[in-house]
Formats: C-alpha cells, structure tokens, sequence
C-alpha cells in the first residue's frame, strides 16, 4: 500500500503531496487508535464467550491491543524496507514509544495525582522491564553492526528470540494471575455482544489498524524525506526523527489516554502497569515481530536513543523504590522529555549521527 500511494503521488506538485503526507499522518493515526479500540473490545467479548477469564483476557489480549499501533506502523515500515533502506521508522516507534510513555504518559499521570507504587512492582514488574530494556539496547547496539556502515541492525535471529520472549512472558502471566489473583484487579465486565458482531468487529478493527500503519508510515516518511531534501537535511535523521516523535507519540494515544484517565479516576495502579507493560510488550512483540518479517537496519544515531530509552527506564526504577510517584517526579520526566526533544531537533537540523 505505501508503494501504491507513493507512485501515485509521485507526480503531484510539492504543495499537494506535502498535504497527502500529513492527511495520511493524522487519518492513519486516528484509525489506528480508533480500531485498535474496536479490536480489543470485540476480541475480550470473543474470549469471553470461550470462557476465557476476564483476568487472562485484560492480562494478554488488552495489554497486546495497546501495542498494536506500534506493531501496524513498525511491521509496515519493516516491508518497506524490503528494498535495502533503512528501518528507521520501525526502529524509532518502539524505541520513541517506550521513552514517550515512561516521560510523556507516566509524566502526566503523575502530575495529576501521585501514584503508590506497590512492592510488587519493584520486585517483578520493574526488573523485568530493566532486563528486557537492557536486552533490547544489547540486540540494537551490539549483534548485526555493519562495521563498514556503522549501521545498527536487529537480525532476524534476535526477531524470533524477542517472540520466543513474549510467549515465555504471556505464559508467565497467565501462571502468575492463577496463582496471585488477589494482586491483581479483575477486569470490569464486558459488554455483551452477538457472535456475528464480535467476529465481524474483530476483522474491521485488525483492517483498520493495517490500513492505520500504511498510512503513517506513508504519511511520516514523506514528511521526512521531503522536508530533509527542502532543508537539506540527513534523510535518515529526519526519518528517525519522525519516528521518535510524531510517530511514537501518535501510536502511544492508547497509553496516554487511557493512563490519563486512570489517574484522574484514582486507579492509579492502572496507569502504571499500562506503561511498564506496553513497554514490555513493545519491546518483545513489536520489534520482535517487525524483525522477524525482516532484519532491521538503522543508523548509527540510534546508539544515543537507545542508551536513553535504557536511562529513563532505570530513572523510573529509582522513582519507583521510593515506594511513591510524587507529582515533581512527573514534572522531572516531562522536563525530561522537552530536554530529548531539543536533542533530537538540533540533531536533525545540524546533521550529528550521534
């Protein structure tokens, strides 16, 4: 589908394929939260309905709906690269995501009210965040280096490890809530709905989702490689760039609202669990998947997004032992994330591969 729109706007005036681009941004990110949604909803009734429990349902199918976004965009850019480009979109969504919902979603929740961390958390949930972070940055940095390049490349190989990581890990949760269901909270009853409705919704939503990540990796690649050319900027730090921005942050709207809202509400237990485990699920599913379709390649500028994503994970490792999320720990992550921003920028415009 991108190289579909790509030759059919490729004769059009720049004025006129600058506004395809951006449509194509802002429509496939509203598809993308919107039938991510419907996906989710109709895929928990399913289970439901195969008496699947409630708790299993909010702990793999809910948690894997909000990294569908990131896996749509991801996936798509990776088939685009079939060609020999590189990734860079596929590679900054997950690495952009995770950094934008630990400083950007978890900033702003906490803002709004502090949030109790239980012990749990910082025995279980947290150190398995910092170990498959730290993994990530390993499979990034270290294993598939072009030493000619000095590209960053995730294999295939590492791809199906990553999956082969996210069974054990689903596996892991569903033992966990057998054993431990007083630790965690049943999800709320599901509205009911007829099979025909369910199944049907389940296919709309896994379309519009596909349809979704074409259309912003269409719509973000473009705006980065037109406005590199325009600018005469790198093409691939653009693209990074866009990637680890716009890009991220629009798949990360599921995360951002629904944190949002939690912590408005008091359920502040959601709002933390929402983004330790879209990260998990980002790293392990998403990346995994997308290389595993096809290695991943970047640039070398990826080391430094890499090593960040690693730093705020154990930053809110350490905010986490204190036992509370106080609301000047949710402004240090948002001046955080304004600090990364203005990185990235002078990055991009001044042309650093680092």
């Amino acid at each position: 589908m991108v190289e579909l729109l790509n030759k059919w706007t490729s004769g059009w005036p720049v004025g006129w394929q600058i506004v395809a681009f951006v449509a194509g941004l802002v429509v496939g990110t509203v598809f993308l939260v919107k039938f991510c949604d419907y996906f989710v909803d109709a895929a928990s009734v399913i289970a439901q309905k195969l008496k699947i429990s409630p708790l299993i349902i909010g702990l793999t199918i809910v948690a894997m709906g909000t990294s569908l976004p990131e896996l749509a965009v991801s996936v798509s850019d990776s088939i685009a690269a079939l060609d020999g480009g590189h990734a860079n979109v596929a590679i900054g969504n997950v690495v952009g995501s995770n950094i934008c919902n630990i400083l950007l979603v978890l900033g702003f929740s906490v803002v709004f009210t502090p949030i109790v961390v239980k012990k749990s958390i910082c025995r279980r949930e947290m150190p398995m965040l910092t170990g498959i972070t730290a993994l990530g940055v390993v499979f990034i940095c270290l294993f598939g280096l072009n030493s000619v390049t000095g590209d960053f490349a995730i294999t295939r190989a590492e791809g199906i490890i990553l999956v082969a990581l996210i069974v054990a890990y689903i596996t892991y949760l569903v033992i966990n809530a057998k054993r431990h269901p007083e630790e965690v909270d049943p999800a709320q009853a599901l509205k009911d709905m007829p099979w025909w409705k369910a199944i049907v919704l389940v296919i709309v939503g896994a379309a519009g989702i596909i349809i979704g990540g074409q259309l912003v990796v269409f719509g973000a690649k473009g705006i980065a490689i037109d406005g590199a050319v325009g600018l005469g900027l790198d093409k691939n730090l653009a693209e990074s760039l866009v990637g680890l921005t716009i890009v991220a942050v629009g798949t990360s709207l599921p995360e951002l609202v629904t944190s949002t809202i939690a912590a408005k509400k008091g359920q502040n237990e959601i709002a933390l669990g929402n983004v330790i485990g879209s990260n998990i699920f980002n790293l392990l599913f998403v990346l995994g998947i997308s290389a595993t379709v096809n290695p991943l390649t970047t640039g070398k500028q990826v080391l430094v997004d890499a090593l960040v994503m690693m730093a705020v994970t154990v930053l809110l490792f350490v905010f986490c032992l204190s036992g509370k999320l106080r609301k000047w720990h949710g402004f240090v992550l948002l001046g955080c994330y304004a600090l990364y921003l203005i990185y990235l920028i002078l990055r991009t415009v001044l042309g650093w591969n680092f």
